[in-house]
């Protein structure tokens, strides 16, 4: 494959192969900057879980510090005695019958819906249409509650939700590059904290297998994996 010439430049700042420490992988991401816009930056965690067995499931939420440096367009389905209350709290869009026919007939320009329990049954309706897109609330992830107030306060402040996939990765945004290096690393050590505390029981042998960081357009830089394993233990 061709290289291009920031991608040839780029080749001779960093060595993809060996892990770094995390301080000074995100250092080596910041020099890998090539895009002109603010790209973001994602963590993939390679787990040791065979996500086919329930119990082996790794999925959860986080407050990142120092958010996620994303817009995050939030729907709240709720009857209309919770309507100020999300909007108060920030909300983009509000809402019940008329937001589900929006979405029923092809409206999907949100990021994150947020559903009061006594809604999820119409809401469930149109789940073939909100699930393929990663849309379809979820207790577990704090998207189904009552208190819809605070949960559109905590993901505007940068809380996300993550799950592992059907290969054993978890990734997540955890920021953008223009973010100053020490409120990266704080974002990746909460991210990091918060799988390591989720490891399953039923989980054997090595937890984390590899943690990689990247930018939108950049390389995959390796994180050495004990790093993570030595906050589990601390």
């Amino acid at each position: 494959m061709k290289l291009t010439k920031k991608q040839k430049e780029n080749a001779k700042k960093i060595d993809v192969k060996p892990e770094y420490d995390l301080k000074d992988a995100v250092e080596k991401l910041k020099q890998a900057k090539q895009a002109k816009f603010d790209e973001s930056v994602d963590v993939a965690v390679r787990l040791g879980v065979d996500p086919k067995h329930a119990d082996q499931v790794v999925r959860g939420t986080v407050s990142l510090p120092h958010g996620t440096g994303k817009t995050v367009r939030v729907l709240v389905i709720a009857k209309p005695e919770k309507h100020d209350e999300a909007r108060e709290a920030g909300a983009d869009h509000v809402g019940f019958d008329d937001y589900i026919k929006k979405i029923q007939e092809g409206w999907t320009d949100i990021d994150v819906i947020i559903a009061t329990p006594d809604t999820m049954s119409e809401l469930g309706k149109i789940g073939k249409v909100l699930g393929p897109r990663g849309l379809m609330p979820n207790p577990k992830s704090g998207t189904v509650t009552p208190n819809v107030g605070q949960a559109v306060k905590d993901i505007k402040a940068g809380k996300i939700d993550f799950r592992v996939d059907k290969t054993g990765i978890v990734h997540s945004i955890v920021g953008k590059i223009s973010f100053d290096a020490g409120k990266l690393k704080e974002n990746i050590d909460a991210f990091l904290n918060t799988i390591v505390k989720l490891k399953p029981a039923s989980s054997k042998g090595t937890y984390i297998k590899s943690i990689t960081i990247s930018t939108t357009m950049g390389p995959g830089i390796k994180v050495d994996k004990t790093y993570a394993n030595v906050k589990k233990a601390a």
